[in-house]
């Protein structure tokens, strides 16, 4: 790799250099499964393969706010997919997504199973399924949906770019950092913005938009992502703030973000999840 600020692009370019950074060894250019390995399924209709990343969190946090409705259709099991160990590499995972991301879901309600990936595409999946989260009326389905998608869109620009590039890149390069860090503060105050004058992104009402969003910009403000409150002025986005706390509060909330979490504090690991009973262990 070099390291210099002469490098010029090959040609064609290949992958014979290493990248560095700290998801470098389960990173390459093509797809498909790299070794046979079966899934685990549980008593459930619902099958949800992932991890307590943010994108995973979106997920399980739906899942258990369906729940606390009384949704008993929306029980689940929950396995852990270690992307560090390319869990998201073996034939089973990629059967589901061939993308190999998380989260992965299967519904074995119907026949043949549903197969479900993409965040955005589960928490649509499942708020329909259940008739929640999701408003019905055309213009509040509308204006869900679309923060729902710039969610979708905007968060590459958060985790990929800003959070690969002052978190986790070999070196810190002034650039990458600049021009990812003015893209992240317009996201922030584009947030900011819009709930200076609503409770939720949405109105009044919370849904699968708000459950979207809250892992990533949510984690942001709360320093539990990238430590990075301070470079940030995180506290300057008073909205978004007030917003990141209401949810964190909710208790659902504090069960989903706990489901496949493997690191941080003991206390808060949930590697599997098959029923409410495993929270109380």
């Amino acid at each position: 790799m070099d390291h210099s600020n002469n490098y010029t692009p090959p040609q064609v370019w290949s992958p014979d250099t290493e990248t560095g950074g700290r998801f470098a060894s389960i990173n390459r250019p093509v797809a498909g499964a790299t070794h046979d390995k079966a899934l685990p399924v549980g008593k459930h209709s619902l099958q949800l393969y992932s991890l307590a990343t943010p994108n995973g969190i979106k997920v399980t946090v739906l899942l258990e706010e369906l729940l606390a409705l009384g949704i008993t259709g929306a029980e689940y099991d929950a396995w852990p997919i270690n992307i560090l160990e390319g869990d998201q590499f073996g034939s089973d995972f990629v059967a589901i997504n061939p993308n190999s991301k998380i989260p992965a879901l299967l519904d074995h309600s119907t026949s043949p199973p549903t197969r479900l990936f993409e965040s955005g595409a589960i928490l649509v999946y499942l708020a329909e399924k259940f008739a929640a989260f999701l408003p019905a009326a055309p213009s509040a389905r509308a204006e869900c949906l679309s923060w729902l998608f710039w969610q979708m869109g905007s968060a590459p620009y958060l985790g990929g770019g800003f959070g690969h590039f002052y978190a986790y890149a070999p070196e810190k390069w002034e650039y990458p950092i600049n021009r990812f860090t003015m893209e992240v503060k317009r996201q922030l105050d584009v947030l900011d913005r819009n709930l200076a004058d609503r409770r939720f992104l949405c109105g009044e009402d919370y849904t699968i938009a708000d459950m979207a969003v809250w892992p990533w910009y949510g984690g942001l403000v709360l320093d539990t992502l990238y430590d990075a409150q301070e470079f940030l002025d995180v506290g300057s986005y008073r909205h978004l703030n007030r917003w990141a706390r209401e949810i964190q509060a909710r208790p659902a909330v504090q069960r989903g973000r706990r489901v496949n979490r493997i690191w941080g504090p003991e206390e808060e690991h949930l590697p599997e999840r098959h029923s409410a009973s495993d929270f109380e262990r």
